[in-house]
């Protein structure tokens, strides 16, 4: 039976005023009413005192300022890059969207920025080696299958020397490995959903929606 305690946070909220600083509107459980005072000045401080997060941090605010619904992901990607002379990018795929992270490759290279590629079998380390067992393979353990490999991947940029990295497709999990081990700012391009076409927020939408087949279990 699911737990019925519920404490509220964001994600309750209908207000948003903490887009504008608006205290009249602010709600009983509001997060920034409550803020702990001091941990967002040490956070602030981050922003101020680390000069590639400051920059990060500026830049991208700029980006959204100038740029707010009238880019792609993409241009907004290649914006950064640019912006923050970034010279060498890595790009950890997935091996299922290799096409798309070629065609990926050839816009950065049009655009004068160097990239460099790991997919995410490199290695061809079979996933009983990690404890996979035969059974739960893809191909039902008829054979070789090799493991999803992402913290080679993010081992493999750090050596190459790239100086910002982009997450092309990586399964969920595979993709928090990387996160963790990447050496180098990263940012992620495309998040895998076979089902949906690479577009999981469309779940959020449509009346199939995971909140639509738990609606009676929750009890909402």
């Amino acid at each position: 039976m699911a737990n019925k305690e519920i404490v509220l946070s964001c994600a309750d909220c209908v207000s948003k005023s903490c887009r504008s600083h608006d205290e009249s509107r602010y709600p009983d459980f509001c997060l920034t009413e409550h803020v702990d005072k001091e941990l967002l000045e040490n956070v602030i401080n981050i922003y101020k005192n680390n000069p590639e997060i400051g920059e990060i941090s500026r830049i991208s605010a700029c980006i959204e300022g100038e740029f707010y619904g009238r880019m792609t992901r993409v241009e907004e990607t290649i914006e950064l890059i640019k912006r923050m002379h970034y010279k060498y990018i890595g790009i950890a795929s997935c091996v299922g969207l290799i096409e798309e992270t070629r065609i990926l490759t050839k816009i950065l290279r049009g655009a004068g920025i160097k990239s460099y590629t790991v997919g995410c079998k490199v290695g061809a380390t079979d996933k009983t080696v990690i404890g996979v067992p035969n059974e739960k393979k893809v191909n039902g353990g008829c054979g070789h299958e090799s493991m999803c490999n992402p913290i080679m991947q993010a081992k493999v940029l750090a050596r190459e020397g790239t100086d910002f990295n982009i997450v092309m497709g990586l399964c969920v999990g595979h993709d928090t490995l990387f996160l963790k081990y990447s050496e180098a700012p990263t940012t992620v391009m495309v998040v895998k959903d076979r089902v949906l076409g690479h577009n999981p927020v469309a779940a959020l939408y449509t009346a199939n929606s995971m909140y639509s087949r738990f609606k009676k279990e929750l009890g909402l």
